[in-house]
């Protein structure tokens, strides 16, 4: 057994030690407005838990979504802006085992990892806005599902990916506020206001039970086949840690 697996078991097993009571709704507050998720702490046990570790360390305030995707997906989680570009890596905990019970339609949240290493999830996360059980229930062995949006919730996701989207020092697709074209062929520097920026990310239901009368969609993975982790189009960037992120500072 390799050491890396070994680590990843080792996390794996200290999450599953916490309180089973953890909270299941969080409330997650951005510059463009609130949202809901909530989480499937029974279903998806060890990775409710891991982001639960991130959510109570605060290391998810501050974040910022850094790239958007319309029709698929806007994603987050991962890096800071700390008043001038290049963005800095939030630290992590050790990856997770991945958990691909429910499948990526619209609404679900789900954790992004590594191409090619389907246990490998960190911090970053997604919101699916589309259904994307054809690509993702598939491709790197699943994206695990962890929690779901409410419909009418869904129109702050809606509002960022509606945003004008921009390349920055290696990141595509950046989302911004208050950026045109044209501020961007002058180099216009950017300020915090431009970013989609999560505030805080808090606990308002800690009940174990809350997905009850929710409908959750199993994975349509059923084993028959597996998608491929080099796939084009949209499903490729949702990987942890692309090759652009190399040109990112570790924030420490």
């Amino acid at each position: 057994m390799t050491g890396k697996l070994v680590n990843t078991l080792l996390a794996t097993l200290a999450l599953g030690y916490t309180s089973l009571a953890q909270a299941t709704i969080v409330e997650v507050t951005t510059n463009l407005g609130k949202f809901e998720i909530n989480l499937y702490d029974q279903s998806t046990p060890v990775t409710v838990q891991n982001f639960l570790s991130y959510v109570n360390s605060g290391k998810y305030d501050g974040t910022v979504m850094h790239r958007s995707e319309p029709g698929f997906v806007i994603q987050g989680g991962g890096f800071v802006f700390d008043q001038a570009l290049p963005l800095k890596a939030v630290a992590t905990n050790a990856p997770i085992l991945n958990e691909p019970k429910w499948s990526n339609v619209r609404g679900t949240v789900a954790m992004a990892k590594l191409g090619g290493n389907p246990n490998s999830a960190t911090n970053q996360w997604f919101i699916n806005l589309s259904n994307n059980a054809s690509n993702l229930d598939f491709q790197n062995s699943g994206f695990t599902v962890f929690g779901q949006i409410s419909s009418s919730d869904m129109s702050v996701a809606d509002a960022i990916a509606a945003l004008p989207r921009f390349s920055f020092n290696g990141l595509t697709n950046l989302p911004l506020r208050n950026y045109s074209n044209s501020d961007r062929d002058d180099n216009k520097p950017l300020v915090a206001d431009n970013l989609v920026t999560i505030e805080s990310i808090v606990v308002v239901d800690a009940r174990p039970n809350t997905v009850a009368g929710l409908t959750q969609t199993p994975t349509t993975n059923t084993g028959a086949a597996s998608g491929s982790d080099s796939s084009g189009g949209s499903g490729g960037w949702l990987w942890l840690l692309p090759l652009s992120v190399l040109l990112l500072r570790r924030r420490k």
